[in-house]
């Protein structure tokens, strides 16, 4: 909603005097907008219904605005878009056919300046000063970026690992190096430690099955106690030497898994178990493979299976397709192939926990990490780099799958996403549980204790043609709040407020229609990050994604503003940075808006403070310092008589450093 407010300072004499009044003027203005737009979500929700369609579905937005929308460049257009990392003015775009690079300095108009193709599965992305990581975890990848594949299930050729580039030419980006792992690289985390200028640390989070040793010596699929170099039940971190990445190497792989029992599980709601029973009954009547997984019959994809009845053909001296006998023997071997990729089969792996980390968060500001690993969140001490440490862990039976964590700027909360579904079903319907493909938040105490507050759930349901559920997002930068905006695949963006862990409120959003109206078609947001002043998108089907906040009851103009004050070299959102804002007038006016909007300071005191902060802006050098010292010293004295005086604190120092700065 729009205020517009035309306003003639009371006893003015004169045009110059109108001048100096004027500022004040909008300040209070603005100050009133936030009344004039109400503080409850549009009802009915214009995200249900929304008209499918690819590239012209119908659109929702609450809260902001859509700045612009790129469709992917050939050569990708088709191939799922993945993570995203920053660079300057540069977003580097995963994509399972490589990675875009794009100039987004001017947001309403991103332009490609490199779209490198080098297959390879999810090839998450991120970066650290002319060095860029992608992750590679699939059988095809190829260590000469080939698109033709690997066909053998023993090969040189293939990437299973990390990838490293020199973007010191970032039109031209150069492979300086490649470490394989035996379980791949689904995700990677980068940690730079400030003791150690000379290296950076990657944690290799991979959830593949583990490789044969033929093509990688030393790995094993035995249990620890079979073989205490098993590549389960563990990560690896990988040490780079900044000015020779490629003698970058595995330097550890932590057990941080030990003694965890397997985790409560849900299972699948009685809808989705008797549609999978319908499915699986199809397929066989096809022909096609099925077997047990995490305890329930699926549908084999061809993509797993090809490959190994290619294996079968060549094992027996063939060419060509496979006969019926191969399709029987794969079928009788499937089982043991399965339990050996995804767990299960009776074995001792079952009463266990997690083998694998989904995805690892590292804050190194306060020196914890957030694993986010399969059956369990976990809270890990990375004050030594090399040899993290698991010093908490917390299973939920609402909880599927334990995909990324997002830590609150203070580091006294964590928030983890539950990626129930696998981010391929749709998991947001009205039918399905609130509590089911959320994400939990939790209050941390004495650096290890993780205490459960609530679930947040995208609150729009989505249709059953709509992938949802929670996946990947990152911090806001607003001042004295934790607000998040995150991606639910088809169910859009959803930007929250969870300051208060108890109770997290939606307070912006951006959705599309299905990108097909008659079945399960590729789209939605894989990652949105916020990242110096713009909210990015990556859309798994539909390109880049731009957006940026409007003013609202929710978030005032002065919070935005104060948000784009912080500004990254880079970032890569699974290595959270510390949010700091450097001394201005917004920040100072951001906290009075709180202030007034939680009724935290009197009102006549709310009036003056804005008054006073116009006057300080309108003055300089000393008379400016003077005013803002005084007026920091009178909030010092409100905070004891304040409803809210933890923020009228927060006020006082912002004042105060503003006073100090040049």
């Amino acid at each position: 909603m729009q205020f517009v407010s035309r306003i003639r300072p009371a006893g003015a004499r004169s045009s110059r005097a109108t001048l100096r009044a004027l500022p004040l003027a909008l300040g209070l203005a603005m100050a009133g907008q936030a009344a004039a737009q109400g503080t409850s979500a549009p009802n009915p929700d214009p995200r249900v219904g929304l008209r499918a369609g690819m590239m012209d579905a119908a659109e929702a937005t609450w809260n902001m605005r859509v700045v612009s929308k790129t469709p992917p460049p050939q050569g990708f257009l088709g191939s799922t878009n993945s993570d995203l990392a920053f660079s300057g003015n540069y977003a580097i775009q995963g994509n399972y056919n490589g990675w875009q690079i794009w100039d987004i300095s001017n947001p309403a108009s991103p332009q490609l300046v490199s779209g490198f193709v080098c297959p390879a599965s999810q090839s998450d992305v991120s970066v650290y000063k002319n060095l860029l990581f992608v992750s590679g975890e699939g059988l095809t990848g190829r260590l000469d970026c080939g698109t033709q594949g690997v066909r053998d299930t023993v090969s040189t050729d293939r990437l299973r690992g990390l990838r490293i580039f020199d973007i010191t030419d970032i039109r031209n980006p150069r492979n300086v190096g490649n470490v394989q792992t035996c379980r791949g690289s689904h995700t990677h985390t980068v940690l730079a430690d400030p003791r150690d200028t000379e290296n950076v640390y990657v944690y290799i989070s991979g959830s593949a099955g583990v490789r044969s040793p033929n093509e990688l010596p030393g790995c094993s699929r035995a249990t620890p106690e079979e073989d205490p170099n098993s590549a389960l039940f563990r990560i690896e971190v990988i040490k780079v030497p900044l000015n020779n990445p490629a003698a970058a190497a595995i330097v550890s792989s932590p057990r941080i898994f030990n003694d965890l029992a397997a985790p409560p599980r849900h299972g699948e709601t009685a809808t989705d178990r008797a549609e999978a029973a319908r499915a699986v009954a199809a397929a066989r009547a096809r022909g096609e493979f099925t077997a047990e997984i995490f305890g329930q019959e699926r549908v084999v994809p061809g993509s797993f299976t090809r490959p190994l009845l290619d294996s079968i053909v060549r094992a027996r001296g063939g060419t060509g397709a496979a006969t019926s006998a191969d399709s029987a023997a794969l079928r009788q071997a499937l089982p043991g192939i399965v339990a050996r990729q995804f767990g299960g089969g009776g074995g001792n792996n079952d009463r266990r926990g997690p083998t694998q980390c989904h995805d690892i968060t590292v804050y190194p500001a306060v020196g914890l990490a957030g694993g986010a690993c399969e059956g369990y969140g976990m809270l890990l001490d990375i004050s030594d780099p090399v040899n993290p440490r698991r010093i908490a862990a917390v299973a939920d039976s609402n909880f599927s799958y334990w995909h990324s964590a997002t830590f609150s700027n203070d580091g006294t909360k964590v928030l983890f996403s539950d990626e129930w579904g696998g981010g391929g079903q749709a998991k947001c319907r009205a039918t399905d549980p609130k509590e089911w493909g959320a994400d939990a938040i939790f209050t941390i105490s004495n650096r290890r204790d993780m205490q459960f507050q609530s679930y947040y759930k995208l609150p729009a349901p989505q249709t059953a043609q709509e992938n949802c559920v929670a996946h990947n997002g990152s911090l806001i930068p607003i001042p004295g709040r934790d607000v998040m905006v995150q991606a639910w695949y088809q169910g859009g963006i959803s930007v929250f407020d969870w300051t208060d862990p108890r109770n997290p409120r939606e307070i912006a959003f951006f959705d599309r229609g299905p990108s097909d109206a008659t079945r399960m078609g590729p789209g939605g947001s894989w990652s949105v990050y916020w990242y110096n002043g713009s909210i990015v998108s990556s859309e798994i089907a539909r390109g880049l994604d731009v957006l940026e906040l409007t003013p609202s009851a929710f978030i005032s103009q002065n919070e935005i503003d104060a948000a784009k004050t912080v500004r990254w070299d880079y970032l890569n959102a699974q290595g959270q940075p510390q949010i700091a804002f450097p001394p201005s007038f917004a920040l100072a006016r951001a906290y009075v808006d709180q202030l007034e909007r939680g009724n935290g300071l009197a009102a006549a005191r709310v009036t003056a403070v804005r008054q006073a902060l116009q006057r300080a802006e309108a003055a300089s050098g000393a008379a400016r310092r003077t005013a803002l010292t005084q007026l920091a010293t009178q909030l010092d004295g409100d905070a004891g008589r304040a409803a809210d005086g933890a923020r009228v604190r927060m006020l006082a120092g912002a004042v105060r450093d503003l006073a100090g700065a040049r």
